[in-house]
């Protein structure tokens, strides 16, 4: 019976009929056979030749939540989790580790929490001045009250919020990866007669790597591809491989997070990193902002 349930309860958060804060429940039986909400989330292991990617299939409609944190002193994504007391984290936007100040916009309830022209080690960066218009109008990742039902979506940061919703969170990230990767638009790469000038996150490199997407039926995918061991610093997935397995997973929409040293992923108590040192180690790095997932039930 409890199967059966079950498959009832993710039926209805398909056809988008139970949402986050509208007060109604999955299922309507007896809530002795209702599931937690952890048992409708989706964790999967991805072995690819050069990468272990970690998955987290939140399902659209559900009694979830996806929210940003911020943190004024950076802390590690277990610490984020933990202090949020969360289900689950996935590292966030772009910052710069020496000043420990943001280089994406975080929203919080509607308000620039971090501004990344307030960085001056971005603004007043002689290199980056061509670039600064595009690096303020990078994609965000977004969560917006429409009425009762949260809606999630990725948009240039200056990107108008839809009729009849309110913007309540976003970070910044990028390039945007799917349908296309951005990465000249967003001022990630450039090129000057053939010849590259800038390359702002190795894009044809294989690193550690973090994203999020968004499937048609409107479910999420937290993706962070990790390094091997047993291959080194030379595994992970560069950009464009990062898309190919967005898009084999049925994603329409997808935004590149900060990577490499940052990439990591906590669920059910445990912590997934993505780099590896030059002996095969995990790195453990403090960031400065993370995607939490909480159960509204």
């Amino acid at each position: 019976m409890a199967i059966v349930q079950r498959l009832l309860c993710v039926g209805l958060i398909g056809l988008g009929l139970a949402s986050c804060g509208d007060g109604r429940s999955p299922i309507t039986s007896s809530p002795l056979v209702k599931p937690s909400p952890e048992a409708l989330l989706l964790y999967r292991v991805y072995e690819l030749p050069h990468s272990r990617v970690h998955t987290l299939r939140i399902p659209a409609g559900g009694n979830f939540e996806v929210t940003v944190a911020v943190s004024p002193n950076l802390r590690t994504v277990a610490e984020f989790a933990t202090k949020n007391q969360a289900i689950a984290a996935l590292n966030g936007g772009f910052f710069d580790a020496q000043n420990q100040k943001t280089t994406a916009y975080l929203i919080q309830n509607g308000q620039i929490v971090d501004n990344p022209q307030e960085n001056e080690r971005l603004t007043q960066n002689l290199q980056l001045k061509p670039y600064l218009s595009k690096i303020f109008n990078r994609s965000e990742f977004r969560r917006y009250q429409c009425g009762t039902v949260n809606r999630y979506a990725i948009a240039p940061h200056t990107a108008p919020i839809p009729e009849g919703c309110h913007l309540k969170d976003a970070l910044g990230g990028g390039p945007r990866l799917l349908p296309e990767i951005t990465a000249t638009e967003e001022g990630f790469w450039a090129e000057n007669q053939g010849k590259v000038i800038r390359d702002a996150i190795a894009l044809k490199q294989r690193n550690a790597r973090t994203a999020i997407g968004i499937m048609p039926s409107g479910d999420l995918l937290w993706v962070m591809a990790a390094q091997k061991k047993e291959l080194g610093q030379n595994s992970g997935l560069s950009l464009s491989e990062l898309a190919d397995f967005m898009r084999s997973q049925g994603i329409q929409d997808a935004l590149n997070l900060d990577g490499g040293s940052s990439s990591g992923m906590y669920y059910q108590g445990k912590i997934f990193l993505g780099k590896v040192t030059a002996k095969g180690e995990p790195v453990v790095r403090s960031i400065k902002s993370v995607l939490l997932l909480r159960s509204c039930s």
